[in-house]
């Protein structure tokens, strides 16, 4: 598939020039720095060497003594507190954190997960029930809540009162709670609106150690949960989550708590460096596992555990559910293709809108994600649940898909979501309508350029600057994610040294040596899924490559090579 590549412009070149000096690196690194907002030596260092001091005072954020107060009265009067959040990982790693933490200066306590089937997103009416009937008088609620207006009141009826930690954008009314933690609150002017759920748990903690003098280390201890929250629910990795995320990860990899040791284990990363990638590709999906095919509970069982053998035993059967999730995930994707492959009406859509009521509603999502990537056009993937049709959607770049669902509001049930990724429910008899008015605004908004992937390219690089010293100094860019992605270089008009070739299984893979004119030097590198383009890149023209810059382990040696993500040839004669 063609794909756009849009090159950065540059940052200040004053700035530029400062920074390379004062820090002693190349311009193309300095520019890299002004991109990401950092344009003085302090701020290099506090982006380079982020800091735990530098977190905010949590007594910023809006009802955060309120929670603080209430929490302690419960301590007083030895209430029985619950700690519930959302089923995927964002959500199960807030009620590990906050369970977690509270265990260790308090016993009356249990945690609550929702059924993904049975009770759906959020705060349930089950899970109010469920407190009431086991005598909590006192709920912290993490990842969900801000919109539980009539759940709260159905709370009070119940004798149950509510602390709400949300990272969601609040609806037109707050729910009443004894305090309604959430950065993105209009009357909060908490600094850091980006925190993950869990994160807004952590900031809720920090609090109420500091009120009660606790030693903050025991929380910090806690931060590999942390980091798994902001790399699975892919929030920016700046400010604050730049800061807990490096410390989660230097947890990760030196002392992880025991749940998470096991999912390490089991995904066969142990004895190496985890990243974020890791967690969104291997770690993140185990746990969501849990909430996709069996109770996402389970999740918590395994994150909150301290007994090394029972976690393994744990982590075992989450990874059979990833498994399942796996086949599930697999099969749908390749039947969703089918239909589209087999039709050429759907083929010539602008969008992606697919039904069939046997398909598992626990991975809908990945599928329409899968579909997304590979037809490049929103898509809405359904199925059967209660017999309503039920869905999960997402876009491209630049095209706002919760406009186009709401374009069509009067054929759902609800709906919900933002930008690029939302969910919907509606009749199962009003999907043909929806189909066609979705794709009809579709066709009438999306740009024709947003129907072709884009690759930003941070910068023009020269292969011959890839040297030790530019990745040392580019490693120390991590963590990669939102709001400080991976930088990606290009470099025009590269030549085949003369021994590139295919490798892999099917030969489709690329393993390439470049060089450039006016250089000696020879770079190596990798391109997936490009073998047919062997032939071009050995007919002696230049052309042009975009990648990033790894680290190859073989046989003992580490050597630098570019990971390249496409390949233009605008010099062919």
């Amino acid at each position: 598939m063609e794909k756009r590549w849009s090159i950065k412009t540059e940052g200040d070149q004053g700035t530029i020039d400062h920074l390379s000096e004062v820090l002693n690196i190349n311009h193309v690194l300095a520019n890299l720095l002004v991109q990401r907002g950092v344009t003085n030596y302090d701020e290099a260092k506090a982006f380079f060497r982020p800091k735990l001091t530098d977190l905010h005072n949590p007594f910023l954020m809006m009802d955060m003594e309120k929670g603080i107060h209430r929490i302690e009265k419960a301590f007083d009067t030895g209430e029985r507190i619950l700690i519930y959040g959302d089923y995927d990982v964002d959500g199960t790693t807030s009620v590990a954190l906050v369970y977690s933490f509270l265990s260790l200066h308090y016993d009356n306590l249990d945690y609550y997960i929702p059924n993904r089937y049975e009770e759906g997103y959020g705060i349930s009416l089950k899970g109010i029930d469920y407190a009431a009937e086991t005598g909590c008088t006192l709920v912290i609620a993490l990842d969900c809540g801000i919109k539980a207006v009539e759940k709260m009141e159905y709370a009070r009826e119940k004798g149950v009162e509510f602390i709400i930690c949300d990272h969601h954008t609040p609806g037109d009314t707050l729910p009443v709670s004894a305090a309604c933690l959430d950065p993105k609150r209009h009357d909060c002017s908490y600094p850091d609106k980006n925190l993950s759920g869990c994160g807004v748990g952590f900031k809720l903690m920090q609090g109420f150690c500091r009120y009660k003098d606790y030693k903050e280390s025991q929380l910090y201890d806690l931060l590999d949960l942390v980091a798994v929250s902001i790399a699975s629910d892919i929030v920016p990795i700046v400010g604050e989550n730049r800061i807990m995320a490096y410390y989660g990860l230097e947890k990760l990899n030196s002392n992880p708590g025991t749940g998470l040791k096991s999912i390490i284990k089991i995904a066969g990363m142990e004895g190496r460096e985890i990243t974020i990638s890791d967690i969104v590709f291997k770690i993140g999906p185990r746990i969501n596992a849990a909430g996709r095919i069996d109770a996402g509970s389970d999740a918590v069982d395994l994150l909150v555990s301290r007994d090394a053998v029972q976690a393994c035993q744990m982590s075992e059967d989450i990874n059979v559910s990833n498994e399942t999730r796996k086949d599930l995930d697999r099969t749908i994707t390749q039947e969703a293709h089918e239909q589209i492959s087999n039709s050429p009406e759907l083929l010539s859509r602008k969008s992606t809108v697919l039904y069939n009521a046997d398909w598992h509603k626990g991975v809908i999502g990945i599928v329409a994600s899968r579909l997304t990537e590979s037809f490049y056009r929103p898509t809405v993937i359904l199925t059967e649940s209660k017999g309503l049709a039920t869905g999960s959607a997402r876009s491209v770049e630049g095209f706002d898909l919760y406009k186009a669902i709401d374009s069509c509001s009067d054929l759902l049930e609800n709906f919900g979501g933002h930008m690029y990724a939302a969910g919907l429910t509606m009749k199962v008899e009003n999907i043909p309508a929806f189909m066609e008015r979705f794709d009809k605004y579709v066709e009438e908004h999306i740009l024709p350029e947003q129907l072709i992937p884009q690759i930003e390219i941070d910068s023009l690089l020269h292969l011959k600057a890839i040297n030790p010293k530019f990745y040392r100094i580019l490693k120390q860019f991590r963590p990669f994610g939102p709001g400080n992605m991976r930088p990606i270089f290009a470099s025009e008009r590269v030549f085949d040294y003369g021994t590139s070739k295919n490798v892999g299984k099917d030969r489709d893979h690329l393993k390439v040596e470049l060089i450039e004119e006016h250089s000696a030097a020879i770079k190596q590198g990798i391109a997936f899924s490009m073998g047919h383009a062997l032939e071009k890149i050995k007919s002696n023209n230049p052309f042009d490559i975009c990648y990033s810059v790894e680290e190859n382990f073989y046989n003992g040696v580490t050597t630098l090579q570019v990971m390249i993500k496409d390949i233009k040839f605008p010099y062919d004669e």
